[in-house]
């Protein structure tokens, strides 16, 4: 994978966290902040994973949930960044879904990264779990989302930016098993 690309995972993992420990520090500002704020870093992300799919789909065999996962990520970061206040009256809800569905996908993708040797894959199975587990407690119950909001964003964007950067490391997993097969690792 291109150095580039490997120094942007990084960075949006670490804006995720950043972002995370933002929402358990200033409670009150965050839903109208989070709308804007994870609009900007949804889009980013999801472009990001939507043009390491592409790259990669050849390679890998479970590709069709990192391109909806992408598709996913750059559709609520345009929604979120098109209309934040409407947005913040349902973000409660959305966001519960989308951390459901992210964890869903971490979780079946965990098994690649187990595939190619990566020793911390169970890492990801137990972001994935817990995100999912995140997002069905904040479908349950929207109403009371909404009180606990700051502390269910804070956790999902410091689960998803602990896990690009696992992605960062795993990265190195992948190639190697690319280079084993005989084909070119580079990734542009």
């Amino acid at each position: 994978m291109n150095k580039s690309h490997k120094i942007w995972l990084a960075i949006i993992g670490i804006l995720f966290i950043a972002l995370g420990i933002i929402c358990f520090c200033r409670p009150t500002g965050t839903l109208f902040a989070s709308a804007w704020l994870i609009g900007i870093f949804t889009l980013a992300s999801g472009i990001l994973t939507l043009v390491f799919t592409l790259r990669t789909q050849l390679f890998l065999p479970n590709s069709g949930t990192r391109m909806l996962s992408a598709l996913l990520q750059i559709f609520l970061g345009i929604l979120f960044l098109a209309n934040p206040v409407t947005l913040t009256l349902s973000l409660p809800l959305i966001f519960a879904f989308w951390v459901m569905i992210e964890g869903i996908i971490l979780a079946i993708n965990s098994f690649d990264y187990k595939r190619v040797g990566y020793p911390y894959w169970w890492s990801f199975l137990i972001f994935g779990i817990l995100a999912t587990a995140l997002g069905i407690a904040g479908l349950r119950n929207p109403a009371d989302a909404g009180k606990w909001l700051s502390t269910l964003i804070g956790l999902g964007l410091v689960m998803i930016g602990c896990a690009h950067f696992g992605a960062l490391t795993g990265i190195k997993h992948f190639e190697k098993a690319l280079d084993n097969a005989g084909r070119t690792v580079d990734i542009q």
